[in-house]
């Protein structure tokens, strides 16, 4: 085990003291893990959309002072009691939803929504004992979706950390911990398009990206972009994108223009937006027969989708998914080597590269819509 193990760590963390304000860099206590934890040394992290949602607090419940992050990489610092598959000195990717390994959904081959680890956004604590491991002279810091990766150490439930290859690269492989994967899964492990078909991918910001990369490893042959902003055209070629159609410069739907373009609809369609008339034309503009829609964004909670009954008896297939499918302790390695092997290209997402101390520029970049990735260096 490590000097440190059972001894309490104090370090820094960027805490978010209140809604939309600026993170302040503090000294932290932070616990050591209790039965079924790990204790977790971060060496890098990134800026996700959904840390600056739940930091702006402007449509969900409000929990502060809290650490946020949850794409990371580090290395386990030490384990608590029970803790099998981990040890000190693992490289290890921290992950927002779990495998507990032994619910029905996690002994299933078709899930990944473990029952007991999947994502809770309002939790601030840790399952265990419903306490928090984060404190500042005595007074309990809440946790974020169980990571809290804005923090030299944090604390993390045994099942939502993955074991990866100690040589991967722990400043590209960290962004495998969400957006990434749940693009790139969407179309992998969920849509499958097969080599030489066509994909039209609404939204491409991440996420989106994250799905057209899947679509260009999957052998796609046309691979349709669909966004409001003409600008994003040219970035995505990078992702393989080879076509663009934004629907304010059409005045007909943009399914009928995509399934005109198309002769009848694409095979394949990944929404990524969580817009509900996104996801309407997503599932609207794939061929009768064969084709099938991957709805991956989150719409808002009094959306509902409608579209008429015959467009599924046409023999169209809805699909949804939840981070890419992907199964964390079991997959995520996995994913890591395909990126180890040159088949997946994780530099292209990384836009930018600052010092822990300049955490609240990766804000202001995501907020102006400059980066994709912003990498945070803990040690510098």
């Amino acid at each position: 085990m490590s000097s440190t193990a059972g001894q309490v760590i104090k370090c820094k963390a960027a805490v978010a003291w209140e809604a939309g304000k600026p993170l302040v860099m503090e000294e932290v206590e932070v616990a050591p893990p209790q039965a079924g934890e790990v204790r977790l040394k971060i060496l890098f992290t990134s800026l996700c959309h959904t840390d600056v949602y739940f930091w702006e607090a402007k449509g969900q419940t409000p929990l502060f002072p809290r650490i946020f992050g949850h794409e990371a990489g580090g290395i386990v610092e030490s384990v608590g009691e029970g803790v099998t598959h981990l040890k000190p000195g693992d490289h290890a990717l921290p992950v927002f939803t779990g495998e507990c390994g032994d619910c029905p959904h996690c002994k299933s081959e078709e899930s990944n929504m473990c029952d007991l680890l999947r994502i809770n956004t309002d939790r601030g604590v840790m399952i265990n004992d419903n306490q928090s491991r984060f404190s500042i002279k005595g007074q309990p810091i809440h946790h974020f979706v169980g990571t809290s990766t804005f923090s030299e150490y944090t604390v993390v439930h045994a099942g939502c950390v993955a074991k990866i290859n100690p040589d991967a690269p722990l400043d590209k492989v960290c962004i495998l911990s969400c957006g990434i994967c749940t693009g790139l899964g969407a179309t992998i492990n969920v849509a499958k398009p097969k080599p030489g078909s066509s994909v039209a991918i609404f939204g491409l910001g991440a996420v989106g990206l994250a799905a057209a990369e899947g679509a260009r490893i999957s052998g796609a042959s046309r691979i349709i972009g669909v966004d409001l902003v003409s600008s994003r055209f040219e970035l995505a070629k990078k992702f393989g994108v080879n076509e663009f159609v934004n629907p304010k410069d059409h005045d007909k739907p943009v399914q009928q223009v995509i399934a005109e373009m198309t002769n009848g609809g694409v095979d394949r369609a990944v929404e990524c937006t969580g817009s509900i008339q996104a996801m309407i034309s997503a599932f609207e503009c794939v061929h009768d027969g064969w084709g099938v829609a991957v709805l991956v964004g989150v719409p808002n909670k009094d959306d509902a989708f409608k579209t008429h009954p015959m467009n599924l008896l046409n023999e169209r297939t809805l699909k949804g998914t939840f981070y890419g499918n992907y199964k964390p302790r079991t997959d995520l390695p996995n994913v890591v080597e395909k990126y180890m092997k040159g088949e997946l290209e994780l530099e292209k997402f990384i836009t930018h590269t600052i010092p822990f101390s300049e955490i609240n520029k990766a804000f202001d970049y995501m907020l102006k819509g400059e980066s994709i990735r912003c990498i945070i260096r803990m040690e510098e």
